[in-house]
Parts: structure tokens; C-alpha cells; sequence
């Protein structure tokens, strides 16, 4: 049986328009009245986040003094995953037919993400997903849980999921961040960086994924020529991506 556990912001969903949102809320909260900001636009703070520059620098950047900043840093961490701010992601493009065509092929689909279970449930009821993913492959954080590092949290959870779940003959991991990276590597799972979220090429490469790519559906592509060998899904498979293995 082949396996494909995903994270969900990155991969499957757009978050770039709620951290911008949230961006301009805190400069706003942090900053003096009749003071001048110089507000970053979209792309140049986007650019800062998946470069991994400090969310204080962030805020220095942006004009804010340095007690301004720890603010701005601070109220961020606080309302970033927050429900009235969640209504910004959207369904990245080709996501649901990607997991359409995993559905067809019988390819087993996991998900491991650090959203807590009521800010998961909120995205699969906007976006219909629960019908991809079984209620025992949806890996989450309880909505009481008080997170830790990104990479302790992400290993803790794709450790329980490889724990419990049936025995595969081959699983990969498809990520956005150094915590899925590490996280499946620590557990001997042959992992994918997509380039869709929240870091850029470089800050992936760093921790050296067995490959990287654009997005989700071109990871999906990638597993299934790579099984190719086996007859699986050998018919879905892009012309571009038969033309690589001719």
C-alpha cells in the first residue's frame, strides 16, 4: 500500500493573505498615533516570511522602534491562527483535483498539521475536504493544546500517526517548513518541500528534502511516477512527467 501524509497550510491551503492581514492588524496596534509606519506591501513582507526574518526585524523594518516591535512580534503569535483570522486562507489551485485523482488511484492520504482541531475542522467544512480524509488519518493539535516549536510539535504528531496507522510498503511526506522536513526524516519517511508556502527554496534546502517542488499537485506527480514501476497510476500520470520517464 503507498502512502501519502501532507501538511495543510502550504500544501493544500493558501495562508499569505491572513499573515499579511495580520501584519498590517499588529503595525497598526503596535505603532504610536500620528506615527509613520512604512507598511510593507504584500509581496516584500511575504518575501521577509518565507526568507524566515525575525518577526521583531519585521516590525524594525517597517519603522517601528524596537519596544514597538516586540510588541508588534508579540500580538502576532497571539491572534495569527486565531478563527476570525482563518476566514483569509484559500484552497491553493489544483488541489482538489489532486486529491480527486489520489482518491481514484485508492492511494492511502493522511494528514499531519499543527492547526488545532477546531481551526482544521473550519477549513474542511468551507472547502468539503473531510471527504478525502478519513476521520483516523486527520493528525491534529487538541484546541487546548499550548504549542511548543513548530518541529517538536510536528515530530510529536507524525510520530503517533506512523504509530497508528496500518503498516504501508511506502510512505512519503509532503511539506512546506523545516518541521515537516525534519519530522519525516527523523522517521525514515521519504519527504517532498513544496513551494507554495511559507518558506523559499533556500530555507528548504537547508534541510534537505528528498525533493522540492512547486506545489502539491506536482509532489502528487512526483510520487506517482516514482511508483510508476509498480503499474500504479501509470494512466493519471502528467504528459509532462511521462515524457521525464520515457
Amino acid at each position: 500500500m503507498l502512502r501519502i501524509i501532507t501538511d495543510f497550510d502550504g500544501p493544500l491551503i493558501d495562508v499569505s493573505d491572513r499573515y499579511y492581514y495580520v501584519y498590517q492588524n499588529c503595525l497598526q496596534h503596535a505603532k504610536e498615533p500620528n506615527h509613520k509606519i512604512k507598511q510593507l506591501s504584500k509581496v516584500e513582507f511575504w518575501r521577509l516570511k518565507r526568507a524566515r526574518v525575525p518577526e521583531v526585524k519585521i516590525g524594525l523594518i517597517s519603522g517601528l522602534n524596537l519596544e514597538q516591535a516586540i510588541q508588534f512580534a508579540h500580538r502576532r503569535r497571539k491572534i495569527v491562527h486565531s478563527l476570525p483570522y482563518l476566514k483569509h486562507d484559500r484552497i491553493l489551485p489544483g488541489v482538489i483535483q489532486t486529491l480527486e485523482k489520489i482518491q481514484k488511484l485508492n492511494i492511502d492520504l493522511a494528514i499531519v498539521t499543527m492547526r488545532r482541531e477546531q481551526e482544521l475542522v473550519t477549513a474542511f467544512n468551507k472547502y468539503n475536504l473531510a471527504r478525502f480524509f478519513r476521520s483516523d488519518r486527520r493528525y491534529c493539535l487538541p484546541n487546548n493544546y499550548d504549542k511548543n516549536s513548530d518541529i517538536e510539535d510536528k515530530l510529536k504528531l507524525m510520530t503517533k500517526a506512523l504509530g497508528e496507522l496500518t503498516p504501508a510498503t511506502e510512505v512519503w511526506m509532503i511539506g512546506d517548513t523545516e518541521a515537516d522536513i525534519v519530522a519525516a526524516k527523523r522517521n525514515k519517511v521519504k519527504v517532498i518541500g513544496v513551494l507554495s508556502g511559507i518558506r523559499d527554496r533556500i530555507q528548504l534546502e537547508h534541510y534537505q528534502p528528498d525533493f522540492i517542488v512547486n506545489n502539491f499537485s506536482e509532489a502528487v506527480e512526483l510520487v506517482i511516477a516514482h511508483d510508476s514501476v509498480l503499474g500504479i497510476g501509470s494512466n493519471f500520470l502528467s504528459r509532462e512527467w511521462k515524457s521525464y520517464l520515457a
